[in-house]
């Protein structure tokens, strides 16, 4: 599987991942909102950037999914802060989420060399 294809599987399990880890936890409705949204949307720009009209739009396209990738680690550590993430998923979570950040800046470093 070439890098393109891994990211877009990663986030894909990544946003599932999380979706199913914020079923569980009770309270917080609004942090749990707001990490689903973002998490997911790492994946729906990078999509987006498939049908991109221009270089300079791909590239936006990644720079989006990658501040939403940094937004999904602010409310990681918001849930865990709150106890609602053990340290275990939390961990996990975040782990995959920074492969995916490195990933999207790799990307996003290559696209700019070539434009």
């Amino acid at each position: 599987m070439d890098n393109k294809n891994e990211l877009r599987e990663l986030t894909i399990s990544f946003a599932l991942a999380v979706s199913d880890v914020c079923e569980e936890i009770k309270g917080c409705s609004s942090y749990v909102n707001q990490i689903v949204k973002s998490s997911s949307s790492i994946g729906a720009n990078l999509y987006e950037a498939k049908y991109a009209q221009s270089r300079a739009d791909f590239i936006n396209k990644l720079e989006i999914s990658l501040k939403e990738c940094s937004e999904t680690e602010y409310w990681l550590e918001l849930l865990h802060r709150k106890n609602k993430l053990s340290d275990e998923h939390y961990n996990s979570l975040n782990n995959t989420r920074g492969k995916i950040q490195r990933m999207l800046i790799a990307s996003i470093t290559t696209a700019k060399k070539n434009s």
